[in-house]
C-alpha cells in the first residue's frame, strides 16, 4: 500500500515527530560529520566545441550493457585518468558548448578504492510494499528540506546546493552521446503555493490534493544559464564507466530565494545515522505530488551506494542526502552526498540481488561541483 502524508490523511504532528526521530541517537553516540582535506580540482583552459543538436529525446532510465566483471576492471581508472574523466564540458543557454581540461592537486596517492563488483543498469523499481510518502500541505511541502527539491523541465529531479546552483544527474540533460531535447532551453521548477483571486495564499493542501487529481502541478520556472557535465559520463557512455559520473549542475539565470541543503562527502555508509539515507523528487507516477523516502544503505563501492528505497522514473537527480552531528557549528546538518541515479543488478555468489543506486559525492566530486558553485577552490578544501 502507497504511503501518503498530507493534512488529509497524517496530521502535521505525524511527519514532524518522523522527521524528528530519523535518526533516532543518543548524545553520546552521535554520528559525526567528519571533515577532511579535500584535492584542487582546477580548470587549465576551456576550449569552444561545435554547437550540439538537441536531437536526443529525454530519457528517465539509463542502462549499460557492461557485465560485472568488465564494470569492475572500469571502476578504477589510474590516477592519471582521473583528469580526462573530470573534464567537463559547458553548454550555455544561447547553445554554446565549450571543454575545460583540468588538473588535480592534493589528491590523496593511496585512495580507499572497493573491490565490490559494480552491476548493470536497468529500470527504477518498487520493492515490495511501496514506502514512498506523498508530501502535501503548506508546512511540508513549502519548508526545508522538502523546498529544497526542485523539479527539471526534461522531467527529472533536482535539488539546491547554491543559491543559483541545482544539482541533478547528468543522463537528465545528455544521454552519453548527445544532449537532450530542452536541455538548451533548461528549466527548473520551484513548488509554489496557489493564490486566491485576493492574491492571499489558499489552502495548499487542497491545491495539492486537486493538483494531483488533475495531473498538475504549480510551479515557478527559472531558466538555467549554464550546465556543467563532467566528461566522465560522456565517455564513460562509450566505454561503460559511464554511471560513476552521472552528476551535472546547473547555474540559474537569477538566484532564488530558498534555503538550499549543503553539499558533503559521501562517508561509508556504516557511518550514516542508522544506515539510512533520504531523498525526494517529483516521481512520475504520482503526479501533482512531492514524493519523500528514506531507507537503508546497502552495499557500496568508491562511486555508488546501493539501497533499496522505493522510488520511479522521474526521481532521476534527486540529492540524496543524510543528517548527522556537526561538531563545529554544534548542531545538526543535512548534507547531499549523492544523486539518484537507477536502478541496477548485483550478481553475488550465483545469485542476482537488485537496488537502486546513488552515485556518490567523492572528495574528487565534491571539489568539482563545489569550484563549480564557488568559483575558487580557497572555500572547497574541507568537506
Amino acid at each position: 500500500m502507497c504511503s501518503n502524508l498530507g493534512f488529509s490523511r497524517w496530521p502535521s504532528t505525524h511527519l514532524l515527530l518522523l522527521l524528528s526521530v530519523l535518526p533516532l541517537v543518543t548524545s553520546s553516540s552521535r554520528p559525526q560529520w567528519i571533515l577532511q582535506r579535500i584535492p584542487a580540482v582546477l580548470p587549465l583552459q576551456s576550449e569552444p566545441r561545435p554547437a550540439p543538436l538537441f536531437l536526443s529525446p529525454a530519457r528517465l532510465d539509463v542502462a549499460s550493457q557492461c557485465d560485472p566483471e568488465c564494470h569492475l576492471k572500469a571502476h578504477r581508472p589510474e590516477d592519471r585518468d582521473l583528469p580526462q574523466f573530470l573534464a567537463y564540458q559547458t553548454l550555455h543557454a544561447d547553445g554554446r558548448l565549450s571543454e575545460t581540461a583540468v588538473g588535480i592537486y592534493g589528491l590523496d596517492p593511496n585512495p580507499n578504492r572497493s573491490s565490490e563488483k559494480v552491476p548493470r543498469r536497468r529500470k527504477r523499481e518498487i520493492f515490495g510494499p511501496d514506502g514512498r510518502y506523498s508530501i502535501g500541505g503548506r508546512d511540508f511541502a513549502l519548508k526545508y528540506p522538502f523546498s529544497a527539491a526542485v523539479k527539471l523541465s526534461t522531467g527529472c529531479s533536482g535539488t539546491l546546493v547554491g543559491d543559483r546552483h541545482v544539482l541533478t544527474a547528468a543522463h537528465c540533460v545528455h544521454d552519453g552521446k548527445n544532449y537532450v531535447k530542452g536541455a538548451q532551453r533548461l528549466r527548473v521548477g520551484f513548488l509554489k503555493p496557489k493564490r486566491d483571486s485576493r492574491g492571499a495564499v489558499s489552502n495548499l493542501t487542497a491545491n495539492v490534493d486537486a493538483a494531483a487529481q488533475s495531473g498538475k502541478m504549480k510551479f515557478q520556472w527559472i531558466r538555467a544559464k549554464r550546465t556543467h557535465v563532467p566528461k566522465g559520463w560522456i565517455k564513460g557512455n562509450a566505454n561503460d564507466i559511464g554511471m560513476d559520473y552521472d552528476y551535472a549542475l546547473l547555474e540559474l539565470k537569477k538566484a532564488h530565494r530558498r534555503r538550499h541543503l549543503k553539499l558533503g562527502v559521501s562517508p561509508p555508509s556504516r557511518r550514516l545515522p542508522g544506515r539510512r539515507v533520504h531523498f525526494s523528487g517529483f516521481d512520475n507516477d504520482r503526479p501533482g505530488q512531492l514524493v519523500y523516502r528514506f531507507c537503508r544503505a546497502g552495499e557500496e563501492t568508491s562511486d555508488l551506494l546501493y539501497q533499496r528505497c522505493d522510488a520511479r522514473p522521474g526521481a532521476s537527480g534527486s540529492g540524496v542526502y543524510a543528517r548527522m552531528w556537526d561538531a563545529g557549528r554544534r548542531r545538526w546538518e543535512r548534507k547531499v552526498i549523492g544523486v539518484f541515479s537507477g536502478h541496477q543488478w548485483v550478481e553475488r555468489r550465483g545469485a542476482s540481488q537488485e537496488f537502486n543506486v546513488a552515485v556518490r559525492i567523492t572528495p574528487l566530486k565534491y571539489a568539482q561541483i563545489c569550484y563549480w558553485i564557488k568559483g575558487n577552490f580557497v572555500d572547497c578544501r574541507e568537506g
